[in-house]
């Protein structure tokens, strides 16, 4: 079981993740698309700015979990990356979109991954995304855990388990004390909520339209 990724080679699984799902007209992946993806700033936490070459040692650590391989794409000359977290793992569209979701974005409660995951896959109640949560976390090498909640915030957060329980203890340590010291809203805000999350659908939107720019230029190379 991969329970110590780096943190660089979880952004790279979880982009290649949400790749497939949301755009898979653009997967598998070549290293500048993503190095674009790792580096969005949009749907990100943290924003990070990865070269090619890190692209490439990340990728190298993946397949030596057998996360990721290249893939053989006919009439193309470009080296380009597909992931096998579905067939490794044994997972399902729904766990995979709720897993790199955590990946991209750090710990979550049920509503803000049923947000987030909207390009995804599509769940139609909480409920439904609780209930994936469950098999994730109740497998024999358990791939999420519930992190508890953050102060002023009502929903429970849910956090992944790729980089080892330390490392995943130590970030929510982090984000408490921040909103303890006034770096944070908290979230007590319903209408900041709310707000937030139609921010996102845009970025989310202007990021795959940059996506498709990019292909289409890519075309006249």
């Amino acid at each position: 079981m991969e329970k110590n990724l780096s943190p660089e080679a979880v952004r790279v699984l979880g982009v290649l993740i949400e790749k497939e799902l949301s755009t898979p007209e653009y997967y598998p992946m070549t290293l500048n698309a993503l190095a674009n993806g790792c580096n969005q700033k949009s749907n990100r936490h943290p924003v990070v700015e990865y070269g090619e070459f890190q692209i490439r040692e990340n990728l190298d650590e993946l397949g030596r979990h057998r996360l990721v391989g290249h893939a053989a794409v006919a009439g193309s000359r470009t080296e380009k990356f597909r992931h096998a977290a579905a067939q490794h793992w044994n997972l399902g569209r729904e766990q995979l979109a709720i897993l790199a979701s955590l990946m991209l974005r750090g710990p979550q409660t049920v509503g803000e991954l049923r947000t987030h995951t909207a390009r995804m896959a599509t769940f139609d109640t909480m409920e439904q995304v609780a209930a994936h949560l469950d098999v994730l976390a109740s497998v024999e090498e358990p791939l999420v855990v519930s992190v508890g909640r953050l102060p002023g915030q009502k929903g429970e957060r849910f956090g992944h388990l790729l980089e080892g329980q330390d490392a995943l203890e130590a970030y929510t340590a982090a984000a408490s004390e921040g909103l303890a010291s006034g770096g944070g809203s908290g979230f007590g805000d319903s209408a900041k909520m709310h707000l937030n999350e139609e921010l996102e659908n845009i970025r989310s939107r202007l990021s795959e339209l940059e996506e498709k720019f990019e292909a289409f230029r890519r075309q006249f190379e």
